[in-house]
């Protein structure tokens, strides 16, 4: 609401919609057939706003300096990027979900039965910070929105369908075929059937104005490119 500060959105109903809003609707699915998924954020619920000042203190970046990492609290870029690792726990740093993609899920929670944040978080502090098991793109999306609007900085979240995943980074989806036109199994690239991440609102005063406004954040874990 203050016009000096960095995450300042001026409209009062985006106001209402991306800060104050306990729930949402996640789309999922294919673009064939998109499916709306309700998702209760509970941004306000007792005991969330300690959970996620705890997932800060948690966080690598504060281990490795405690002085910097709080003096940087103030700026949402810096606090996106710490809150977007610590979402998911598959790096090692007691991170809140743990995720899973392929196999069984019959001794944890399939990720397809969470339909909102507050337990996962519950959970999280209950089992003393180990990652909830398990969770799934829109499952670390609703979670970062839980957290980041409970921290104040405006946050939705967008659903993309024929989902790019370009591994080698050069911009385009490679199939490979023989001479007799049978596809051969050898490139890595893929097309997800849709993936969901989050998007905050601040101003970016270390790229200029014209990258104010709406910033994209992910949180479901990632391969490492480039190491």
């Amino acid at each position: 609401w203050f016009s000096g500060d960095d995450v300042y959105m001026a409209n009062e109903n985006e106001r209402q919609e991306y800060v104050l809003n306990e729930n949402g609707i996640i789309f999922v699915g294919n673009a064939k057939y998109i499916e709306a998924r309700g998702w209760y954020y509970g941004q306000f619920q007792d005991h969330l706003l300690n959970i996620c000042l705890t997932m800060l203190d948690l966080s690598l970046y504060y281990r490795q300096n405690a002085a910097i990492d709080v003096s940087r609290r103030g700026d949402p870029k810096y606090v996106g990027r710490v809150i977007s690792s610590m979402i998911n726990g598959n790096d090692n740093d007691n991170g809140v979900l743990l995720g899973k993609w392929q196999g069984s899920f019959h001794s944890h929670e399939n990720p397809s039965r969470w339909d909102g944040s507050v337990v996962i978080l519950q959970k999280w502090r209950q089992d003393n910070y180990k990652p909830v098991q398990y969770g799934q793109c829109w499952v670390f999306a609703g979670v970062m929105c839980t957290v980041l609007r409970c921290l104040g900085i405006p946050t939705r979240l967008v659903s993309n369908f024929n989902s790019a995943h370009d591994v080698d980074r050069n911009l385009s989806i490679d199939k490979y075929y023989d001479s007799s036109g049978k596809s051969l199994n050898i490139g890595k690239d893929s097309t997800w059937d849709y993936h969901v991440w989050n998007e905050s609102w601040f101003i970016r005063p270390d790229l200029g104005a014209s990258y104010n406004g709406w910033q994209v954040l992910d949180a479901t874990p990632q391969e490492q490119s480039k190491g």
